[in-house]
């Protein structure tokens, strides 16, 4: 018998069919926290529902990893899925249109909102006088030497930061792990079972971990150099 759908096997089993992508128990209970559900709940919920074979897992380790059953997807040939590309690069072609007519619509708005009236032009000349005054204090006070901001700050920052990225790096490694082993056997092509599981990495959405690294590097070079 199907778990009830307000039930915690319910919510658990309809969060991952309809993520249909590889998860933890973390990563259950992390994005159910808004039905108060305890991790151990989500654990037991997720074993339970492996061991009555409505969703699938696999251990790697000591981690075990839950995924919804394939079987119960309509899965498009290939014939299909050259259709759907064909539309979906249509599709995108005519949002580029449209995003190019909202566009050039939004620039004449602006270009008939741009004509101030004398009112707003007083005003933005003793806006614009009060920011040069700001500015030309904050020149003075490097100038004289003075520390806009106190080390201790800067330092906090520093350390934040710093932990960030170590953060981003072992995260970084976990998923490779974890991926390697979800696809060392995977008979279909890898970028397209990336695709399907909507698994995005840095370069992707155009984030440069790397940059990151070098950033912080070359603050500490440039404080050494001080």
């Amino acid at each position: 018998m199907a778990p009830k759908s307000d039930s915690v096997e319910g919510i658990v089993l309809n969060f991952v069919n309809e993520q249909n992508r590889p998860l933890n128990s973390q990563n259950v209970a992390d994005s159910l926290q808004k039905f108060n559900l305890k991790k151990s709940s989500v654990q037991k919920a997720l074993d339970a529902l492996a061991d009555s074979g409505r969703i699938s897992s696999k251990e790697y380790g000591k981690q075990k990893i839950y995924l919804a059953r394939q079987d119960q997807f309509d899965i498009p040939n290939s014939e299909e899925l050259s259709r759907m590309k064909e539309e979906n690069a249509k599709l995108q072609q005519q949002l580029e249109e449209q995003k190019r007519a909202i566009s050039e619509v939004e620039g004449e708005i602006k270009t008939l909102q741009s004509n101030l009236t004398l009112e707003q032009i007083r005003a933005k000349e003793a806006k614009l006088k009060m920011e040069v005054e700001e500015m030309e204090d904050k020149l003075n006070n490097l100038r004289g030497g003075v520390t806009l901001v106190k080390f201790e700050d800067r330092k906090v920052v520093e350390e934040m930061y710093s932990d960030r990225i170590n953060q981003w790096r072992r995260r970084k490694r976990i998923f490779k792990d974890l991926w390697d082993a979800i696809t060392e056997n995977l008979p279909k092509d890898l970028k397209e079972f990336k695709e399907e599981l909507a698994v995005e990495y840095d370069e992707d959405v155009g984030v440069s971990f790397q940059s990151l690294c070098d950033l912080m590097q070359h603050r500490k070079k440039r404080a050494r150099c001080q």
